[in-house]
């Protein structure tokens, strides 16, 4: 499973939890509310003291249930979040380290980009030719620099002048762009997930028990 698929299915999973454990917790207040007013107001008329009795077991077994249901949400719901907050630092770490990478590259690239610049000066100096797009380059890199460089390379006296091919020509488009997000969430996720059940299942399993 890949950290992106993860972090949603088991986001998903604690959310569902979440859901069913609030609607549980008002059933549990609800029976234990029932099972108050049928303590405090239970009277001593022989006829009705079975029927007490029988609500009253009847509402301490539903909110035993219901407690005990409530528990196995809240056990499986903190597996859930042990392992999303493992899954969240792998995605952070490949984040971070995709982000770094690239502003490696950018630096890199820069550098190589100011070698061109500074070449394409010195063969103007010396009167050579080159195409019009890196005079260009160098023109909006530095005003300046280049009229100093046409400047210099008028007063060369070359009976034959050197004609180059553009820097540029040779230069690969096909960058390691990617986005650090998607590169983290395609990641594989680390392994040990716990196993996925449905809340809805799980309440199921303990109602039945």
């Amino acid at each position: 499973m890949k950290i992106g698929e993860a972090r949603q299915v088991y986001g998903d999973q604690i959310r569902s939890y979440r859901k069913q454990k609030n609607e549980l917790s008002k059933q549990l207040e609800s029976v234990k509310q029932k099972l108050q007013h049928i303590s405090s107001g239970e009277d001593h008329k022989e006829v009705h003291k079975e029927d007490h009795k029988e609500q009253k077991e009847m509402y301490e077994s539903e909110a035993a249930t219901l407690q005990l249901t409530l528990d196995a949400l809240d056990e499986k719901q903190e597996e859930y979040r042990d392992y999303l907050s493992r899954v969240t630092e792998q995605y952070c770490a490949y984040w971070n380290a995709e982000a770094a990478e690239q502003q490696k590259e950018a630096a890199k690239e820069g550098a190589e980009e100011m070698g061109k610049i500074m070449e394409v000066a010195r063969r103007i100096m010396k009167g050579d030719i080159v195409p019009a797009s890196d005079e260009k380059k160098l023109m909006e890199f530095s005003e300046d620099m280049y009229q100093t460089a046409k400047n210099i390379g008028a007063m060369a006296r070359r009976e034959k002048r050197e004609k180059h091919d553009s820097l540029w020509d040779d230069e690969k488009k096909a960058k390691n762009n990617d986005d650090p997000r998607e590169t983290a969430e395609n990641a594989a996720a680390v392994s040990g997930g716990p196993e996925i059940i449905e809340a809805e299942d799980l309440i199921a399993s303990v109602s039945a028990e």
